[in-house]
């Protein structure tokens, strides 16, 4: 169980490369005004990427999409702040930090917020309420929206616990091997975690956050490929639709990319909220995400934080958003 599950996080990423048209990072399609080449964490925090392809509606909106996958925004960042990526998506913890260091990216949309964050934590562990944290190492990524969920349930609560580096694609076996008594990740690993502990797993919820799954661009593509991120977006919203009525196509689409099963995408693309949005107020949630940051080392404790109004960008939303 422990080897197929840890098999199957593997063929969650590669997957979505066999559902798209896979770009290299720094290809020649980095000059097209009408190609964007996406950095797309296998997550269904950003759903409406794969629905959109299968349903045809970035070619309908006159959009190319080709995508490259990462099992984490951190990753994603990295390569979009390299300049091999026209857009990136990304939780709203590390895309505080990557702001920090790289001014020049623009936030252009928030695609979902999601209310789904679980600490999972094994039963046989002791472990049966949030107050069973105390004392308990917490396997997370640190630096990721996963590790701030963590940080900010045991703050809320009062508890001190050990918060240990865990890669995504490693949480199965962390926790199946007893290295730590519980984690803290973001979907699709979550649900596969629950699944792989079966009766031992404990789902627990606390704090006050709420993730914000943000689409982020470089400088070239808000310059040279406005029209393509309009379209972009576009192609997005319809998607959204799909995934509010949880329809047919778009759970089979996102089964697809993530390896998650159809009947577990009903329990769990409800839990966010998929309507496209860019609101003043995220930037003051960046803000209080960058101090978080940099208490914790991801930021240099020297630097400014830099004035998050500055990095959102509306344009490129529909009409109505």
């Amino acid at each position: 169980m422990k080897t197929s599950l840890t098999r199957l996080v593997t063929a969650a990423i590669t997957a979505t490369a066999l559902a798209f048209t896979t770009a290299a990072c720094g290809d020649s399609t980095a000059a097209d005004p009408a190609t964007l080449t996406v950095g797309f964490v296998v997550d269904p925090s950003w759903a409406q990427v794969p629905v959109a392809a299968a349903a045809g509606y970035f070619g309908k909106h006159g959009v190319k999409v080709e995508v490259v996958n990462f099992p984490s925004g951190i990753e994603a960042l990295q390569a979009v702040a390299a300049g091999q990526l026209d857009v990136a998506t990304a939780a709203d913890v590390p895309s505080a930090a990557v702001l920090s260091k790289s001014p020049s990216l623009r936030v252009v949309g928030d695609g979902a917020r999601w209310e789904g964050s679980r600490i999972i934590a094994r039963r046989d562990a002791g472990i049966g309420t949030v107050a069973d944290l105390a004392g308990k190492k917490i396997g997370t990524p640190i630096g990721t929206s996963a590790a701030y969920f963590a940080a900010n349930t045991l703050a809320d609560n009062g508890i001190e616990a050990e918060l240990v580096q865990v890669a995504p694609s490693a949480t199965v076996t962390a926790a199946t091997r007893h290295d730590v008594d519980a984690v803290s990740i973001f979907q699709p690993y979550q649900a596969q975690v629950v699944q792989a502990l079966g009766a031992d797993a404990v789902e627990l919820t606390g704090g006050s956050y709420r993730q914000h799954s943000l689409y982020l661009a470089a400088e070239r593509a808000v310059t040279t490929k406005a029209t393509a991120l309009s379209a972009f977006f576009a192609a997005l919203d319809e998607a959204g639709q799909d995934l509010r009525n949880l329809s047919d196509p778009a759970i089979a689409a996102v089964a697809t990319a993530t390896q998650l099963e159809p009947g577990l995408l009903r329990t769990v693309l409800p839990q966010f909220d998929f309507t496209l949005q860019l609101t003043p107020e995220l930037a003051a949630k960046l803000g209080e995400l960058g101090t978080w940051a940099k208490g914790q080392g991801k930021i240099p404790a020297s630097t400014t934080l830099p004035d998050y109004a500055t990095a959102l960008d509306y344009r490129f939303l529909p009409a109505s958003r």
